[in-house]
């Protein structure tokens, strides 16, 4: 017996149930379609385990600090048998948290594969939704006035290199070890890389990027980069940059190995780390006249697909593939779904983050792209070293850059690396949301001492007004 609903969404990842959330909070009869579980990538092997992982190695690093302190800690050492049992505890509890709301919110979950039907004796319209229950029962038959798209995405993979779970492992797959390799080479040197490198040195594991591009996180302002490079080296990590790789010529056997630049390289494992894939295939999309380009679902400003009914949000349209980023297109598309209206996603607001160490933040353009798009740079950065309470702290590695149009004095964008910047990024994010100059975030009087006085003096630092440097 087909069920009806207002809305039925792909996917229970964080967009996928963030959005049911907001519909439920809305009025409209909801459900999800999840083959895994609720919480999705993000929750299970993404944000949430990974930020578990890499905050053992921070506390590792910090108690073989300690005597800095004045603290004396004997026998220091790592027992990731307890590192993987602390990460699988913290997810647990988290996803027990997003069981609660789906109850909360009478959300009806399916536990089961989804695919969009066409026009068929349920509805003239293609969208009806057949789930393929993974608890082997008949199929559900979901007809809703509205579907959202929310399948997220998944590692990709280099053609020519079979991923084992063995030697050769995606994020996925390394999620799970249970004893830490000696050494490991990292195909990628972008975010997800960068944040395995940190982590597994910090770890004390033998670390090698292989990065095709010119330098490490590619997407962030160039001094960003460069200083995350230097950071990685000081650390211990080997760095190549600008490498043609073959991957039919890697050699998987005892070790892992490559030839590079006539030197072999080899490690106990690789992790490849280059990119991920939007989930399309075998959804159904082939029944509708839904848009797929270069591999994404297109989508306009209120996030419809071709099928003014059916929506898409997260991963599988491309674009800042976040998780805070998926959840609120999903709060936009069921806003649009309840009202015809909904206000647009301005993209270079929203932060995004590198959770290294040290950490890395950033909001609206870097300058090369503030320079591509015609504004009369003017910049600065500011040191973590002058700050009180980094040195209190005893982590004064990184700055503040930012960057104002000279002409409008508008700010522009912010770039941090060093302690917590993923947490002092959203003061920033703020000022660029509310249009505001490089002035009037330096008049805000910041409590003292804090890590957030060095968004105040960077600002004043625009004008030459900084106060400790």
């Amino acid at each position: 017996m087909a069920k009806d609903y207002d809305v039925v969404i792909l996917g229970g990842g964080t967009g996928g149930y963030v959005a049911a959330i907001r519909a439920s909070q809305l009025g409209l009869k909801t459900a999800i379609v999840e083959k895994n579980k609720l919480g999705g990538t993000c929750l299970h092997a993404g944000c949430i385990p990974t930020k578990a992982l890499l905050r053992s190695a921070e506390v590792y690093v910090q108690s073989k600090k300690a005597l800095d302190f004045g603290v004396e800690v004997n026998d220091v050492k790592v027992n990731f048998e307890q590192v993987q049992k602390r990460k699988s505890n913290v997810v647990e509890q988290l996803y027990k948290g997003v069981q609660h709301l789906m109850k909360k919110g009478k959300i009806d979950v399916y536990d089961g594969f989804g695919r969009i039907m066409g026009p068929s004796i349920f509805s003239p319209m293609p969208g009806t939704i057949s789930v393929e229950m993974n608890d082997g029962t008949e199929n559900e038959m979901l007809v809703p006035k509205n579907v959202i798209v929310a399948t997220g995405s998944r590692p990709r993979h280099l053609d020519g290199l079979k991923v084992d779970g063995e030697k050769v492992f995606t994020s996925d797959e390394f999620l799970t070890i249970e004893k830490l390799p000696k050494s490991v080479i990292i195909i990628g040197g972008g975010v997800i890389g960068v944040e395995w490198a940190s982590m597994l040195v910090d770890f004390d594991v033998d670390v090698t990027i292989l990065e095709l591009g010119d330098r490490l996180l590619p997407t962030e302002d160039e001094a960003i980069s460069a200083e995350m490079l230097k950071s990685l080296k000081k650390r211990g990590v080997n760095v190549h940059l600008n490498v043609k790789l073959d991957p039919s010529a890697i050699n998987v056997q005892d070790n892992v190995s490559l030839q590079l630049n006539d030197k072999e390289i080899s490690a106990e494992a690789l992790l490849l780390s280059v990119g991920r894939i939007a989930n399309t295939k075998n959804i159904g999309l082939e029944n509708t006249e839904i848009e797929v380009e270069n591999g994404f679902i297109s989508v306009n400003d209120n996030f419809q697909t071709k099928e003014s009914h059916i929506y898409a949000i997260g991963d599988v349209i491309g674009g800042m593939q976040l998780a805070h980023v998926a959840s609120h297109e999903g709060i936009l598309a069921v806003e649009h779904i309840a009202s015809g209206n909904s206000n647009p996603l301005h993209y270079a607001n929203i932060a995004r983050g590198v959770y290294s160490n040290p950490e890395v933040a950033s909001v609206g353009l870097t300058e090369q792209q503030a320079k591509d798009n015609g504004y009369n740079v003017v910049s600065t950065t500011f040191p973590f070293k002058a700050i009180g309470k980094a040195i209190v702290y005893g982590e004064t590695e990184g700055f503040v850059k930012v960057i104002a149009d000279e002409n409008t004095n508008d700010l522009v964008g912010v770039h941090l690396i060093g302690p917590h910047a993923t947490d002092l990024i959203s003061e920033a994010a703020l000022g660029l949301f509310l249009n505001a100059s490089p002035w009037e975030l330096g008049q805000m009087v910041h409590l003292h001492p804090s890590l957030s006085e060095i968004i105040g003096e960077a600002a004043l630092a625009i004008e030459g007004k900084a106060i400790h440097f």
